[in-house]
């Protein structure tokens, strides 16, 4: 009832939407104790905020030789955008190694920790594994060893599951979508500290991120408005704002318990069936549930449980380099969530054990 572009006009639509759109960067803010309400950029999710550092943070301050650390269990999301910037500036990609739990082998960062690394990029939860990586540890041991170098956290998977407090965490940048957090998709949040983004240059031109232009020169905005140019998400980024209000409804760490408790469920249930191997076993593990069949394509086994009203996503979840440390093609990935049941748990369970029988040659 109020389609108006935002920040622009001064007609009653725009400015109610404008105050909406406003009201849920503050949101954001609290939801994860940012200092300030300009420390929050919105994206179209964690994808372009990965994108977005690279660009305007890492163009600006990386030169030859310097270091970027990455994790082996990392989306394509949190690779790709690194090796785009170490071929534009000279820069090396180091990988931390992980462990056939699915777990980062911590000596083995403390050695990659140098003066060289300039980028620390790690994902809070794995999303092919479940692994929930000790961060806060992780970026301590950063500033004591590495103190050259900013920490980037992809919490797409983490965001929902507990309090994330950025402040608490000392995370340079955090990245996270809205569709992971019962929100619409194609919008999405970028934090970074103010004077991080202050020093960093805008990732796209238009309006909105502009102060004055002419064809002499052009002065930017001030953040986060720099880094928003043109007509943003309007609609989408208000009802990520709702969703926020829905989520902060709920006891969430009485919701977390119960789906750690689908998943261990039926990670038990499921290795009683024959040839079945679950991939990850991180002590420290989220509500993900990734597995094979000996003798089995995944995949037809996706389509098996699409068939009885179960949905689950087979292949490498982008994650390529990782199922080759692995050394698996694909994966079977359940994921759940607070509003699925043990009911539904033992469904999946049950419809699995009927894919083998249906399945197994």
């Amino acid at each position: 009832t109020y389609n108006a572009n935002i920040h622009r006009g001064v007609h009653f639509l725009s400015q109610k939407g404008s105050q909406a759109y406003d009201e849920v960067r503050t949101k954001v803010k609290h939801l994860i104790n940012a200092n300030a309400d300009n420390e929050i950029v919105f994206t179209r999710g964690t994808t372009e905020g990965i994108n977005l550092v690279a660009h305007s943070y890492g163009k600006l301050f990386l030169k030859p030789g310097d270091q970027i650390l990455i994790s082996e269990m990392e989306h394509h999301s949190n690779i790709v955008p690194w090796q785009l910037l170490c071929e534009n500036t000279g820069a090396v990609l180091k990988v931390i190694p992980i462990n056939t739990n699915g777990e980062i082998i911590e000596n083995e960062y403390h050695k990659l920790l140098t003066h060289a690394v300039k980028i620390i990029s790690v994902v809070h939860v794995s999303n092919s594994l479940g692994t929930i990586n000790p961060i806060k540890p992780m970026i301590v041991a950063a500033r004591q060893m590495a103190p050259n170098a900013v920490v980037l956290v992809d919490a797409a998977q983490s965001i929902v599951h507990g309090k994330i407090d950025v402040q608490d965490l000392d995370a340079d940048f955090l990245v996270f979508s809205s569709h992971k957090m019962c929100g619409p998709t194609g919008t999405g949040v970028l934090y970074g500290k103010h004077h991080l983004l202050e020093r960093m240059q805008p990732y796209q031109g238009g309006g909105d991120m502009i102060k004055e232009v002419s064809f002499a020169g052009t002065s930017y905005n001030e953040v986060p408005f720099k880094f928003e140019a043109g007509t943003p998400n309007i609609a989408d980024v208000i009802a990520f704002g709702a969703a926020i209000d829905f989520l902060n409804s709920l006891k969430l760490p009485l919701l977390y318990e119960h789906e750690i408790a689908l998943a261990r469920f039926s990670e038990t249930e499921l290795l009683k069936l024959p040839g079945v191997s679950i991939i990850g076993n991180a002590p420290n593990k989220a509500a993900v549930v990734s597995f094979v069949i000996e003798g089995i394509n995944t995949l037809d086994v996706g389509m098996y449980l699409d068939t009885q009203g179960i949905a689950v996503r087979t292949g490498q979840h982008c994650t390529a380099p990782l199922m080759q440390k692995l050394c698996i093609d694909t994966t079977i990935r359940a994921s759940f969530y607070f509003y699925n049941t043990f009911d539904e748990a033992t469904a999946f369970v049950n419809a699995v054990a009927k894919a083998i029988k249906i399945l197994r040659p």
